[in-house]
């Protein structure tokens, strides 16, 4: 099998691409992205170019197999039409490329809030998180382009190559001050998510999949993890500071995401175990 893989030199795929270079089933592994590879290997090909790139688009179109991992996560200073023409144009035009198995790798942000949700829950991500916002829109549009998709939703992926922020966030002195009981939420770690992806590869799969360790907390137990001593801190004084920081250097992207902490986020995983095989085996807190 050849394998196209988007977002090669991202965080997540430094945990995927190890994986399916040590698969036997792999046969060559096309590593698309803009920025260099951070490793090296005999199955290895990188194509250092953007999705939209005719030759991205050729290698999609030629392998077995599609990846889809090449997001915009946080905006910094990208405008907003930049952050959409990669997140949703440019991204379901390399998915209608593929001629073979795909597999977008989407996020459970794009439920926005809930409890327990399974893989048929509406999409309503919050509004102004625009993150959440494309992974919705492009999920409608490779659902209908591509049926036989697999679209996996991961939670919070954690792990010794998780976003940067993730880590910033956890260990903060600071958590936002929310009435008891304390909205839960889930993380996964990246080699599960990796797993998981490496599963629906080989699996006669379609469809939405969503990916969470089953341990739920909320987000002062994360930072009293790391800060024993870290200390409440209103919810509007804490977005206020994040918008200061955002504007003035584009740190934290855009603040909508910090609406999420006044509501729970879970899912269910029950699809992934039956159709797929999956399931979490790795604490991702342990890896915070």
């Amino acid at each position: 099998m050849r394998v196209c893989v988007s977002g090669a030199a991202g965080h997540l795929a430094r945990a995927l691409l190890p994986m399916l270079l040590a698969d036997d089933r792999v046969e060559r592994v096309i590593a698309l992205d803009r920025a260099p590879l951070p490793l090296a290997h005999p199955k290895l090909e990188a194509l250092q170019a953007d999705i939209a790139d005719p030759r991205a688009l050729r290698a999609a179109r030629d392998a077995d197999a599609l990846v889809h991992l090449a997001f915009v996560v946080l905006r910094g200073r990208t405008p907003l039409p930049e952050m959409r023409r990669v997140n949703v144009e440019a991204s379901l035009a390399l998915v209608e490329a593929a001629r073979g198995r795909v597999v977008h790798v989407s996020s459970a942000s794009v439920y926005g809030r809930g409890e327990s949700l399974a893989e048929d829950a509406p999409l309503a991500p919050l509004a102004g998180f625009r993150y959440a916002e494309h992974k919705a829109a492009l999920d409608a549009l490779v659902a209908t382009a591509r049926p036989d998709a697999a679209i996996l939703r991961p939670h919070i992926i954690l792990g010794p190559h998780a976003l940067p922020l993730l880590k910033r966030l956890a260990r903060l002195p600071v958590y936002p001050r929310l009435p008891d009981p304390q909205p839960r939420v889930q993380a996964v770690h990246e080699a599960d998510v990796a797993a998981g992806i490496a599963a629906a590869l080989h699996a006669d799969a379609r469809g939405a999949f969503n990916l969470a360790h089953p341990r739920t907390f909320a987000w002062k137990e994360l930072v009293l993890t790391h800060r024993a001593h870290a200390v409440p801190v209103a919810l509007p004084v804490l977005r206020g500071a994040l918008h200061a920081a955002w504007r003035a250097s584009g740190w934290g992207g855009e603040p909508g995401w910090l609406a999420g902490a006044r509501d729970p986020l879970t899912v269910d995983c029950t699809r992934a175990a039956h159709v797929l095989g999956w399931k979490a085996t790795l604490d991702p807190l342990a890896a915070a």
